[in-house]
């Protein structure tokens, strides 16, 4: 299966990329209520002493069925130099850092505003840089399923799903700044994958789905 339905994603989880880089067409979902505590606002990444969880604040209307298009992002408790801070403690030794930091930078000190925007921004940058050929298409309207033809992986693609009911997504151990074989972190986010191995982050997303 190569066409894909995705939620939006901070900084979204190699099993995502996985199946982006095999993908013939890949929407992501623009018309679901916000749901808390997923991939929609947080990120994992591995500092020193193991994984971090980088969360997006939101600001909150009191609505429990906030759309997901509509939903801004805080501007305050400063979280956009927290993470990137996080970010560059985690991975400033990394072997490609530096070659990455600029660009994601201007993303995170923008003046975007709402949480698809500010992820759509940052998935641009990631494709870009694995060469995936894709553009990830908003949907117009909410689907409860999606047909044979398309593979629904918003719910499937969350830290609520352990990794075992995916069938098709295997991780694949890559050096990790912290890490070792023995302790390896899988499924982090792919900025993880992109810093430690650059270009050859496409080697890895192959390897994983099947």
């Amino acid at each position: 299966m190569t066409d894909f339905l995705f939620a939006t994603a901070y900084m979204g989880p190699i099993q995502q990329y996985a199946r982006l880089i095999r993908a013939t067409h890949a929407w992501e979902e623009h018309c679901e209520n916000y749901v808390k505590q997923t991939y929609r606002n947080r990120a994992v990444i591995l500092g020193a002493n193991g994984p971090v969880a980088l969360t997006i604040p939101i600001e909150h209307s009191g609505d429990n069925h906030m759309p997901i298009g509509q939903v801004t992002m805080s501007r305050h408790n400063n979280w956009r130099h927290i993470h990137w801070q996080t970010l560059v403690s985690a991975y400033e030794s990394s072997p490609f850092f530096q070659f990455y930091a600029d660009d994601l930078h201007a993303v995170y000190f923008s003046d975007i505003e709402h949480l698809v925007d500010f992820n759509a921004a940052l998935s641009r940058l990631f494709l870009q840089w694995l060469f995936i050929d894709i553009t990830l298409e908003p949907t117009a309207e909410y689907l409860p399923k999606t047909d044979g033809f398309i593979e629904d992986c918003r719910t499937l693609i969350s830290p609520k799903t352990p990794l075992t009911l995916d069938p098709h997504f295997h991780p694949v151990p890559y050096s990790q700044t912290f890490g070792t074989q023995a302790d390896f972190s899988p499924n982090l986010s792919v900025a993880d994958l992109l810093f430690n191995l650059g270009p050859e982050s496409r080697l890895i997303l192959r390897a994983c789905y099947e």
